[in-house]
């Protein structure tokens, strides 16, 4: 009895401190801290996927301070009389760089940013379009982890691990408007649905489609040419999700790392069949009781091996499953 408690406690320790320690792994374990990070950053090279609507394309790397934390997508919307941002970048300096991005193409105010959902990597750049007067959504989930200490201690790490780009200046914005649930906004004539998608990458999962243009900005619900992370993602709903995001129909998928899709059904399916993968292959270990160690060298993952950060992630998104179908099968 006592080693049954001691390990379901022990369990639920690992469970509650997995977000944290994933975040100090993404922010630290690319970071060169002794390094002077290199004067040429990534591009942030607007791609157009619709009239008046674009995207910018994280690298497909671990958080440093070589990439700037430029390692996820951002979108912007020209709209009749302002731009709609969706998402913030992974630090100020890039959220910069893209504001001079956007001048190029437009002189109109940015208006309004909605986030898909609040990792850091989406949010550390959202104090610069603050500081421009835009008006912040998101989903009112998001505040569990906005107040909690794993934010906290997650950007007290990047201000080592990701300096000079995240620094004592650098802060959690909250939003100006918390939403519930489904919500329909029209912004200088051009139409936003917002659709909550979580729980499933998180809590706070937030999907906008123009139904105009038939373009959807996924989030971290969809990852491409790269593995996801998984974290402590409920990836039964995550599954449910995508099966709901493909009913929209849209044309084109902005992901929220990887290039966008014209192929939304085969594109989805990658991020798909790689949560399948995980629920099966670690639910059976899980009913065994094999010990995760063993389950994992057993499985053959040459499907996924060869995909970026495919060593970065998978072992945690394994254990984190291996632990969720612990869960389920109480």
């Amino acid at each position: 009895m006592f080693p049954l408690l001691l390990r379901a406690l022990l369990r639920a320790l690992l469970r509650a401190l997995l977000p944290l320690a994933f975040g100090l792994f993404m922010a630290s374990a690319a970071a060169a801290p002794d390094i002077a990070p290199r004067a040429v950053a990534p591009d942030i090279a607007p791609r157009a996927v619709a009239p008046d609507v674009y995207y910018v394309q994280g690298v497909p790397a671990l958080g440093s301070a070589e990439n700037q934390n430029f390692i996820s997508n951002a979108g912007f919307v020209v709209t009749r009389d302002s731009v709609v941002l969706i998402d913030a970048l992974g630090s100020p300096a890039a959220a910069e760089r893209l504001v001079q991005e956007i001048r190029r193409i437009t002189p109109k105010p940015i208006s309004h940013v909605i986030l898909t959902h609040y990792h850091a990597d989406h949010i550390y750049g959202l104090q610069v379009f603050k500081a421009l007067g835009a008006q912040v959504i998101a989903h009112a989930l998001a505040k569990t982890y906005l107040y909690s200490d794993a934010a906290r201690l997650r950007l007290e790490a990047s201000r080592k691990d990701l300096a000079p780009w995240i620094d004592e200046n650098t802060r959690l914005v909250p939003a100006d408007d918390w939403l519930e649930g489904r919500t329909e906004m029209t912004i200088g004539g051009t139409r936003f649905v917002i659709q909550p998608a979580g729980p499933a990458h998180t809590p706070e999962d937030l999907a906008i489609y123009l139904p105009q243009q038939q373009v959807l900005f996924s989030g971290d619900v969809v990852f491409r040419n790269r593995i996801p992370y998984v974290g402590t993602a409920d990836s039964r709903h995550w599954i449910a999700a995508l099966d709901a995001l493909l009913a929209l129909d849209a044309r084109t998928i902005v992901p929220g790392h990887g290039p966008a899709s014209s192929d939304p059904k085969q594109d989805l399916q990658l991020t798909r069949d790689y949560l399948v993968f995980l629920r099966e292959s670690m639910r059976k270990a899980a009913a065994d009781m094999t010990p995760f160690e063993e389950a994992y060298a057993a499985t053959d993952w040459s499907r996924y091996e060869a995909m970026p950060l495919f060593k970065a992630a998978n072992r945690m998104n394994a254990y984190n499953t291996y632990l969720l179908m612990e869960q389920e099968a109480r």
